[in-house]
């Protein structure tokens, strides 16, 4: 996703949670698995996410003494911070889901990375990077930062030259090459959720494409140095000043360290940037400038 998106077209944590809950179910009902349980996942896997992306997540992660990883605090939310700190009453099925969803950088499918999860909590894993991968290149052409001539050789001639095409691929791949997930067949290994060759290089070939094109130069742009900024100045003020966190935040945290953090990690970008406005006037000025100078 872009950093604090100013149209109504571009993908949000909201839309991209809702778009991961949509692909989960869909692999999950052919694969006859639990719907319930993927659509669980897909709806807390990001709760726990920062404003301003992983730039936000890697900021705090580097000012707060106990460091942050957004899926740690999304499994914070439900089970520590939800029902005025009492938790959620969630299986521990769908709290592992949340936990192990995020994926490091290169050929996630490899099957120790994925080692007692269960199948629905790979469908969520699988999904979320479908769905990013996908909207984000997709606002990628819509903000002007890529052209289709620029994708690497064979992505388009495998994946699909149109966004509907791609995700479809994508999915009835993950489909054909899981199918093991069902019961049905006699597998010698325990099954798991995958891609097979073909889709799955181009599949990592695009995921490569995109951190290099986009995410990273995103980080190190204008606007990914406000974005820092901005997460640095809030989380150096309300940890000084603790009685300007709202009371709520204080009394489910459970602890004056992690409020500041609960606080902040909930905010969206708009609601970072307006709050950080108000403390220092002026911090918020680069986003107001070319919208995608990466």
């Amino acid at each position: 996703m872009f950093i604090a998106p100013q149209g109504d077209h571009f993908v949000t944590r909201l839309t991209h949670t809702l778009e991961v809950a949509q692909i989960a179910r869909t692999i999950a009902r052919a694969l006859n698995l639990n719907e319930d349980l993927t659509e669980a996942i897909a709806m807390g896997h990001d709760l726990g996410h920062t404003p301003f992306g992983h730039i936000g997540e890697d900021e705090i992660g580097s000012l707060h003494p106990g460091g942050f990883r957004h899926n740690h605090q999304s499994l914070r939310i439900v089970e520590q911070l939800e029902k005025e700190g009492q938790g959620l009453n969630l299986t521990w099925e769908v709290r592992q889901g949340i936990l192990m969803h995020s994926k490091p950088r290169g050929d996630f499918l490899r099957g120790d990375l994925v080692e007692g999860l269960t199948l629905e909590g790979q469908i969520c894993r699988i999904s979320d990077a479908v769905a990013y991968l996908n909207h984000d290149l997709m606002d990628a052409f819509r903000a002007g930062v890529l052209q289709d001539s620029q994708l690497p050789l064979g992505v388009f001639s495998v994946l699909g030259e149109r966004h509907s095409k791609r995700v479809d691929t994508m999915v009835t791949d993950i489909i054909e090459h899981s199918w093991a997930a069902t019961g049905i067949g006699n597998g010698a290994s325990p099954p798991m959720i995958t891609m097979g060759e073909t889709a799955r290089s181009a599949f990592n070939t695009l995921r490569e494409f995109m951190f290099q094109r986009v995410y990273i130069p995103e980080d190190r742009g204008v606007q990914g140095r406000a974005a820092r900024k901005i997460v640095r100045l809030l989380y150096k003020h309300f940890d000084a000043n603790r009685d300007e966190i709202p009371s709520e935040y204080n009394a489910r945290s459970k602890s004056e360290d992690a409020a500041a953090v609960d606080f902040i990690s909930g905010m969206t970008d708009h609601y970072a940037m307006r709050t950080a406005e108000a403390i220092r006037p002026g911090i918020t000025a680069p986003f107001s400038e070319q919208r995608f100078n990466l």
